[in-house]
């Protein structure tokens, strides 16, 4: 099962907005505000849109502005600049 099938499956009763095509950056869910933890990481969500052949400049300024800067209301997700390897 895929990160955000699980996440719609354990909250099946919260309204979850997710961004597309970034699912494998979700790095949880913020339980308070029922918002993905999307806490995506921008690290990732880079390395996602690199990899569909663009260059970083490109998709930095792509994703700075287009994503990131997106509020699309209360449920907005949470961009964090994972700091630490994911692995640890």
């Amino acid at each position: 099962m895929n990160k955000i099938d699980y996440i719609l499956e354990n909250y099946s009763d919260e309204n979850i907005l997710s961004a597309d095509g970034f699912d494998d950056a979700i790095l949880g869910i913020d339980d308070k505000n029922m918002r993905l933890i999307n806490i995506y990481s921008i690290k990732k969500c880079i390395e996602i849109l690199v990899s569909k052949g663009k260059s970083e400049d490109e998709v930095s300024e792509y994703f700075y502005f287009n994503v990131e800067g997106a509020y699309v209301g209360d449920k907005t997700p949470i961009w964090c600049n994972n700091l630490f390897n994911e692995n640890e």
